[in-house]
């Protein structure tokens, strides 16, 4: 569908996915996605631009649907021919039929049946099931990737993507045997030397030890946030009952861009995933693409050997 050599597709992370990182995951064989939630349209433009110059494989761009100016991001992409786009964090009938109308593949992001259903109906081209593992943005139901891939797989056709928790080749092939076609990886390529985001967020995610991130923020949008002084605040308020309105007024602005583009690493907020605690230390997409790929397939002929 995609025309690319590995069935790895790169997370489209606010403030890590640039035209850098995007250009770098598909030119080693993956499908590179540019984040355009962290992105003004002409800033799209020109991230959209240079990919086309880095890279000539196939590349796409991640729209978040609850973000404001998104027709003006639409139009950019329709303008700049861009073939791939993940949608996500919102309603996929609204933009689906133009998109493909004019020459889109369209995947959407899930994290329940329900909407996977309603993915199914906006007749998308793919469906990325996101389990609760997963950093950024999350689902309400808590279902973890293993749970969530055959459940989905169970009432649909359409090609099925796992994304949440996934970080090596191990848990590729995992996904791939519950159900999945292909996965979606985000922190591991948050903290690759070729991502956007800032050099100290990057090493905190190296840092990150088993229960370091947490999912916070139900009252607004489920988040999953590795822990600092800004996750304290934000979890202690929940704990005392704030109200949405409350915990918007700690959120403030730009949380998420001072933590993660401009390494604020104590009061930013820092959307990361609980894979974080198996990334050890930061790598080009190149090195990371040949350790999925090479572990992939060494999991995949010791299964062979395993009977029960």
């Amino acid at each position: 569908m995609f025309n690319i050599q590995y069935p790895v597709i790169q997370g489209g992370m606010i403030w890590c996915s640039g035209w850098e990182l995007a250009s770098a995951v598909s030119n080693s064989g993956g499908l590179g996605l540019i984040g355009a939630g962290s992105m003004y349209p002409d800033v799209l433009r020109h991230h959209i631009k240079k990919c086309k110059k880095a890279t000539s494989k196939p590349f796409g761009v991640n729209i978040p649907l609850l973000y404001p100016q998104t027709d003006e991001i639409i139009k950019v992409i329709i303008e700049e021919k861009v073939k791939v786009v993940f949608t996500s964090a919102g309603n996929p009938k609204k933009y689906t039929s133009f998109l493909k109308e004019n020459g889109v593949i369209v995947a959407h992001v899930v994290a329940n049946k329900k909407f996977a259903l309603k993915a199914v109906e906006a007749n998308v081209d793919a469906i990325v099931a996101e389990g609760f593992e997963a950093g950024g943005h999350n689902g309400f139901e808590e279902t973890t990737t293993m749970v969530l891939i055959p459940v989905i797989k169970e009432i649909i056709e359409t090609p099925l993507i796992a994304a949440g928790g996934i970080g090596s080749g191990k848990a590729a092939y995992a996904a791939m045997a519950l159900g999945a076609e292909g996965v979606q990886m985000g922190s591991i390529f948050a903290a690759s030397l070729e991502s956007s985001a800032n050099l100290s967020f990057k090493n905190k995610i190296i840092e990150a030890d088993e229960g370091d991130t947490s999912l916070v923020m139900k009252k607004i949008v489920p988040v999953r946030l590795l822990h600092n002084s800004f996750y304290k605040k934000i979890a202690d308020a929940e704990s005392k009952g704030a109200s949405k309105e409350e915990l918007l007024d700690i959120l403030g602005r730009a949380k998420a861009k001072l933590g993660m583009f401009e390494g604020d690493v104590d009061e930013g907020e820092l959307e990361v995933g609980q894979v974080s605690s198996l990334i050890h230390e930061l790598k080009s997409v190149s090195e990371i693409m040949n350790d999925v790929v090479n572990d992939f397939n060494l999991t995949a002929t010791k299964m062979l050997s395993i009977k029960l």
